[in-house]
């Protein structure tokens, strides 16, 4: 009973603080007619929040689509939302996750989170996209990752670690590359450095699915707070003033979906996490194809296919280097 409420109380705790700051800013500007306007996000965000906290896709992995394929909000504006509402959801989630000590990559964490520093700068100041190019980025990317994952998935019973078994210099400059990748997306899309490294961890490295996920959610928090402050406060233009909006009508729900995801998979088998994430990316790709009508572009139907044969091959390289890795530690005894 006392364990269970210790886990209750850290639960709401981070809830707690932050409605009082929410309702304070929502008093003092008079912000209420917001939900009038921008229910439909409350709604989204509900959903997206959720899958945040149990899978390695961000609540941005949801925000992003939704509001450029179906509410027409331009991929600027959804970038920005993405980050400033992972920030809360996504850094709750990461307060249950180190409260209930469910295992995380500190190793990953570490570098990783670096690189993807790095990376969300660069490309927040340096990179652009016009917005069908960066949707499309977005859910090609996503798409070869499920494939990768699948075909990996088909031996259900292969190896995994719970953590990087045999750490050497090399691990740390993938982790750190990778989070340069990963930061480049996010700065694009909202979303990429937990894609990317749940991706390193899972088909190289051969980390539990399990271990990977909760890794991924606390560095897409880190990640996306990185960006949420950098552009608001560094960058002259600040963050898209409709993206505010958007973002006080989804604090409040949130700050509870992410940690609710985050504990609800703690016990849930790693294909269970993956059957997920095979569903959600799926029905975002034809989604976004059918409602981009990509297939009469075919400037963007020609970038839509690179980027997926790029990742698919990206991906497959991965999950071969990671049968390699697994031989490599049975001969050295350390498997």
């Amino acid at each position: 009973m006392q364990h269970a409420r210790r886990n209750l109380f850290v639960f709401f705790l981070p809830a707690a603080v932050v409605w009082t700051g929410w309702l304070m800013l929502m008093a003092a500007g008079g912000r209420w007619e917001l939900f009038l306007h921008n229910w439909h996000m409350t709604v989204t965000m509900l959903f997206g929040s959720f899958i945040a906290g149990a899978t390695s896709e961000g609540g941005g992995a949801v925000a992003f689509p939704v509001m450029t394929l179906i509410f027409n909000v331009t991929p600027v504006v959804a970038r920005d939302f993405s980050l400033m509402i992972q920030t809360i959801g996504m850094g709750a989630a990461s307060c249950v996750i180190f409260w209930q000590r469910i295992p995380v990559e500190r190793h990953a964490l570490l570098f990783a989170s670096l690189g993807g520093a790095a990376g969300v700068i660069l490309g927040l100041e340096y990179i652009h996209l016009p917005p069908a190019f960066a949707k499309m980025l977005f859910l090609s990317t996503w798409l070869a990752f499920a494939f990768a994952l699948y075909w990996v998935n088909r031996y259900r019973e292969r190896e995994v670690h719970e953590h990087i078994v045999g750490f050497l210099p090399r691990h740390a400059v993938l982790l750190l590359g990778t989070g340069v990748i990963g930061g480049v997306v996010t700065s694009i899309t909202g979303s990429g450095l937990d894609i990317c490294t749940f991706s390193l961890l899972v088909l190289r490295l051969r980390i539990n699915e399990k271990v990977g996920t909760p890794t991924s959610v606390v560095l897409m928090a880190l990640n996306a707070a990185i960006g949420f402050f950098y552009k608001g406060l560094v960058m002259p233009a600040g963050m898209e003033g409709e993206a505010w909006g958007y973002w006080y009508v989804c604090v409040p729900i949130v700050v509870l979906g992410a940690p609710f995801g985050a504990w609800f998979i703690k016990n849930k088998s790693r294909l269970f996490i993956a059957s997920i994430l095979y569903f959600s990316i799926v029905v975002q790709f034809i989604w976004g194809i059918l409602l981009l009508e990509v297939y009469r572009k075919p400037a963007l139907a020609a970038f839509s296919a690179g980027v997926f044969a790029a990742g698919v091959l990206l991906f497959h390289y991965m999950a071969k280097r990671g049968v390699r890795r697994l031989e490599w530690l049975s001969a050295t005894g350390k498997a």
